[in-house]
């Protein structure tokens, strides 16, 4: 689908889902040629095809971090002049290749944060207190003196793995549950008053909850694996909202059936869209399908920041988010 044709409008081409809604609010302001991939390493042919046909007027592409774009896909584009993706994400955008030609590349850091904060506790709490069991056992006629007693969490010590829009936006969370916060990032952020740890693993030693929201990619294929849980001990919860790369699988399922650890909630996973078998018999796993960013107001907030975003970057303005 392309906008009409309109020779005082940026051709900006939009390589993912958009609502109605939205496809209308890129069309305003840009000639949009939408044409929606699927996923990585599967059907690329929408986006190829608009390449192949307008390639030459394209100046701007819209993709996500699981869609990204890639190097043949950036030389197909001799007048591409930026990259935005939708979400924070980007770990499947060819940086290196862009940067070499001189592309600049924005996300839309913050837009979800809210978001994903709300649906990290929600799944969070699930886990801890066994919300899926508890449901199902009532269903089926259970009382409380028949199950379990589940723990609850205030008080205890979170760990986050990446302190970014969203790590800061559990934290804000958290500290009405009286949780001690710590951190791990690249380097120490010395502006924040929670423990800085260099390792995963001695934040994992340290903490109570280990919730998962760096960035995916190469540098973070599974930063968390056995000897992170086995840091984490038995008693340890691990969150994962960030993307599935991070967390490795089979070390996690190996470690709750042998009791390392005690519960995991994952909106993201490996294999995507795939549940991941080896969980799906445990009733100390939440499980949620990649949604913990999406809301109607989180995906507007990030279309209006690719809108932004592009809008600055055209009138020679420093980008609202730029990856870095």
């Amino acid at each position: 689908m392309t906008a009409s044709a309109d020779p005082e409008k940026p051709v900006v081409l939009v390589l993912v889902f958009l609502s109605e809604e939205h496809r209308q609010l890129v069309g305003d302001t840009f000639e949009m040629i939408y044409a929606p991939n699927e996923d990585l390493g599967k059907d690329r042919s929408a986006g190829r095809a608009a390449m192949a046909a307008r390639g030459q007027d394209i100046r701007i592409v819209l993709t996500n971090g699981t869609n990204g774009i890639l190097p043949e896909e950036i030389d197909a584009l001799p007048n591409l002049e930026l990259i935005c993706t939708l979400g924070v994400g980007y770990e499947n955008v060819a940086l290196d290749h862009a940067r070499a030609r001189g592309i600049p590349i924005a996300n839309a850091a913050g837009t979800n944060a809210e978001c994903v904060a709300d649906h990290t506790m929600m799944i969070l709490l699930a886990a801890v207190r066994g919300l899926l069991f508890l449901d199902t056992s009532t269903r089926n006629g259970l009382y409380r003196d028949d199950l379990p007693r589940p723990p609850h969490i205030s008080g205890r010590r979170l760990g986050l793995v990446g302190m970014g829009s969203i790590g800061q936006a559990v934290v804000r969370r958290a500290q009405g549950f009286d949780f001690e916060i710590g951190y791990c990032t690249r380097s120490e952020r010395p502006e924040l008053p929670y423990p800085w740890f260099a390792d995963v693993c001695d934040l994992a030693e340290w903490c109570d909850v280990l919730v998962v929201a760096a960035p995916g990619g190469k540098e973070t294929h599974h930063m968390v694996g056995a000897q992170v849980l086995d840091a984490l001990g038995p008693a340890g919860v691990v969150v994962n909202v960030a993307r599935g790369s991070l967390l490795d699988t089979a070390a996690l399922a190996q470690a709750l059936r042998e009791g390392r650890i005690m519960a995991a909630a994952l909106d993201v996973y490996e294999g995507e869209p795939v549940a991941p078998a080896e969980l799906l018999d445990m009733q100390n796993v939440v499980l949620t399908p990649h949604i913990a960013g999406i809301s109607p107001q989180a995906i507007h907030n990030s279309v209006v920041r690719f809108i932004d975003n592009t809008q600055r970057h055209l009138a020679g303005e420093p980008l609202i988010s730029p990856v870095v």
